[in-house]
């Protein structure tokens, strides 16, 4: 099937899924938008992402859903929903056989996505390859929009933040303009990509104690009771554990001279607000390295070794410094 880029109106994305890879993903949104001038882009994902996607100008419509097993009552409601939007094209950025089905029983004339999960209902897939680690997430992602044209020179990630949400949060923390700030985010979806929580606590001391510097410990609300008791809030330590939504999150690390973090989302958050990362890795689980999921961007530095325990405390201060310095 041929497109014609003057022709296509609507757009629909799919990517409801953690934040971390949904930020990934802004680069193949512009990918569309710029090959697709005229047409209006509708992301489906996570309510949790919602006000983190408003701050995407790249997206002009939001769709909420899950992702959750639905009901065939709500799927059926999504279906008539798309088809009363007339959808030109869907792109399925994570493989799901749900989407596959409703995006198909939707009449949806071009549907984009991986070869899996009924893949044989798409009109566009590519071989789902990115458990191999060979590519950062993004350069998979405009892989997948490449299938219909799709293509941009600008793969930056990148967010429209109100500064005025995050003056307002560091006025309520004591914080100065010429503080300077560190935030660590000691936390993993994944327990195997966990660096040890107690070097973390280490690194913290250091920097507060040593160097003078004022640290924001931050982390999502299921971390909130682990928090408490590891980093408490006294000095320069403000543990935001919990705190913050991810637009506040995003605000505040935009603030910080650096994030210290492992493989999670505040990694990929900080890429698209320029805040410079230091990043732990694993490097011996393929497509889970750092070149699949490091951090987006040339400001930032990389720890990766095939044990996390073999990452010293003395290695990420040496780090952090060098960051610091620039």
């Amino acid at each position: 099937m041929r497109i014609q880029p003057e022709k296509i109106k609507n757009i629909l994305c799919v990517r409801n899924d953690r934040f971390g890879e949904f930020l990934l993903n802004i680069p193949a949104l512009r990918a569309l938008k710029e090959t697709f001038p005229g047409a209006k882009i509708t992301m489906a994902i996570d309510p949790y992402l919602e006000d983190l996607a408003k701050s995407i100008p790249l997206i002009d419509e939001i769709i909420k859903w899950e992702g959750l097993r639905h009901s065939l009552f709500q799927k059926l409601g999504l279906v008539s929903l798309l088809k009363k939007k007339n959808i030109d094209i869907a792109v399925i950025l994570n493989p799901s056989k749900e989407f596959n089905i409703i995006a198909y029983l939707a009449g949806i004339p071009v549907r984009v996505g991986y070869a899996r999960k009924w893949g044989f209902l798409l009109t566009h897939a590519i071989e789902d390859k990115k458990y191999l680690g060979k590519m950062h997430e993004i350069e998979y992602n405009l892989e997948l929009v490449s299938l219909i044209g799709a293509s941009t020179e600008s793969k930056a990630l990148s967010l429209n933040i109100d500064e005025r949400i995050g003056n307002s949060l560091l006025k309520d923390y004591n914080i100065k303009n010429d503080d300077i700030l560190v935030a660590l985010h000691p936390w993993t979806s994944d327990p195997v990509k966990l660096w040890p929580l107690e070097r973390f606590q280490e690194v913290a001391h250091k920097l507060t104690q040593e160097l003078n510097i004022k640290v924001l410990v931050v982390g999502g609300k299921m971390e909130l009771d682990k928090g408490k008791g590891l980093f408490g809030e006294e000095g320069k330590l403000i543990n935001m554990t919990g705190k913050t939504t991810l637009s506040e999150l995003a605000a505040f690390l935009k603030r910080c001279n650096l994030l210290i973090s492992g493989d999670s989302g505040p990694v990929h958050l900080a890429c698209a607000v320029g805040t410079p990362v230091l990043a732990l890795f694993r490097n011996d689980l393929p497509g889970k390295t750092a070149k699949r999921w490091g951090p987006w961007g040339g400001a930032n530095l990389v720890i990766e070794k095939d044990s996390l325990y073999g990452i010293t405390v003395d290695e990420v201060m040496d780090k952090a410094r060098e960051i610091l310095k620039r």
